[in-house]
C-alpha cells in the first residue's frame, strides 16, 4: 500500500523553523536561505492542507494544527536520524552522545559511565560539558543530565537525584583550624569562606548567607573567596584553601577518601532535582534505556 509521505525536505524545513520559531534560525542549520525555508513550509501546508504558523511580521507561531504537526514531526526525524546512525556504523551498539551540565559532567557524569562501561565493555560515548539549554537535534545529543524538571518540556525527563550541600573543608585546613568544627562555624572566619557562583543553570541555589542565617551570622559576602562552579569550590577546599558549600553527591569520592570532610552535618538542599533527558524517539537507540536505568540506580 502506497504511504501518503510528505514531502521529508518540506517536513525538515518546517520542523526547524518551529524549534526555532523563525525561517532565519532554521535557514542557518539547514544552509539554505530564508525564502526557501518559507517556501517549503508553504508546500508543506499544501499538502497538508492546514495552516501550521500564524505569521507576526518577522516572528511565527504554531497554530493548533503546527503544534500537533511539530510532535510527531520531530520524533519521526529523530528516529530516521537514529536509524541512519545505526546503519551507517555497521554497528548493533552505536556511541551515545551525552551533553551534561559543566558542573557535573567531570565529577558525577564522567566517573558514572566508567562504572557503567566495566559492566558494559562494549559501551562507548562522547561526553560534552555545555549549559542548558541545548539544541538535541541540531547536536545529535541522546542524553542530557539537566538541572531541574522544566526545560525540555517535549522531552522524556527522569529525576536521578536531589543533591544538597553541607560544609567541607580539606584536612590540611582542619589541622590549621581545628576549632572550625565548633557549631555554627563559629570559628570559620568570613575570609576563609568559599563562595559559589552557581551559573546560569540554576535559578535557586544555597549560600553562605542563607546557611550561616540560620546560626545567627551573616557573613560579609565581599570577604573570601569566589570561584565560577561548584566543582572549583571543591577543588579549593580540597587543596586546604577554606571551607566550601559542597554538594554531596558532587564531592562522593573526595568525601569518600578523606580528601574532604564535612563540618557541620546540618544541609541546605538544591532547589530543584538533577535529570536525565532524552527525546521520545531515542528510547530506540541501542543501550540508551538500559544507561538512564543504570544511572538512576547509581544514585
Amino acid at each position: 500500500m502506497k504511504l501518503p509521505l510528505p514531502p521529508l525536505n518540506a517536513v525538515r524545513a518546517f520542523e526547524a523553523a518551529a524549534r526555532h520559531g523563525g525561517y532565519v534560525g532554521a535557514a542557518d542549520e539547514l544552509g539554505v536561505s530564508p525564502a526557501a525555508v518559507s517556501q517549503q513550509v508553504k508546500n508543506l501546508e499544501d499538502f497538508l492542507g492546514k495552516r501550521l504558523f500564524r505569521r507576526y511580521n518577522n516572528r511565527i507561531a504554531l497554530t493548533d494544527a503546527g503544534q500537533t504537526i511539530f510532535s510527531g514531526a520531530s520524533d519521526a526525524l529523530q528516529s530516521i536520524a537514529a536509524l541512519t546512525e545505526q546503519v551507517v556504523a555497521g554497528r548493533a551498539r552505536s556511541r551515545l552522545v551525552i551533553s551534561s551540565i559543566p558542573s557535573m559532567a567531570e565529577r558525577w557524569m564522567a566517573p558514572a559511565l566508567a562504572a557503567y562501561r566495566e559492566r558494559s565493555p562494549h559501551f562507548r560515548f562522547e561526553l560534552r560539558s555545555e549549559e542548558d539549554l541545548v539544541d538535541f537535534t541540531r547536536y545529535e545529543i541522546d542524553l542530557r543530565l539537566s538541572y531541574g524538571r522544566n526545560h525540555y518540556p517535549d522531552m522524556v525527563t527522569v529525576p536521578v537525584m536531589q543533591d544538597e550541600v553541607v560544609p567541607m573543608c580539606g584536612p590540611a585546613y582542619l589541622a590549621r583550624n581545628p576549632e572550625a568544627r565548633r557549631p555554627g562555624l563559629a570559628a570559620v572566619p568570613d575570609d576563609d569562606l568559599i563562595h559559589t557562583n552557581w551559573g546560569p543553570s540554576f535559578v535557586s541555589h544555597p549560600t553562605w548567607r542563607l546557611w550561616l542565617s540560620e546560626a545567627g551570622r551573616l557573613p560579609d559576602e565581599a570577604r573570601g573567596h569566589r570561584v565560577g562552579s561548584s566543582s572549583l569550590a571543591l577543588d579549593l577546599a580540597v587543596r586546604g584553601l577554606g571551607v566550601a558549600l559542597g554538594q554531596r553527591h558532587m564531592g562522593a569520592d573526595d568525601l569518600a577518601a578523606g580528601r574532604l570532610v564535612v563540618l557541620d552535618e546540618r544541609p541546605l538542599p538544591l532547589g530543584h532535582p538533577y535529570c536525565l533527558v532524552y527525546p521520545p524517539a531515542k528510547a530506540r537507540k541501542a543501550g540508551l534505556i538500559d544507561l538512564v536505568n543504570w544511572l538512576e540506580l547509581a544514585t
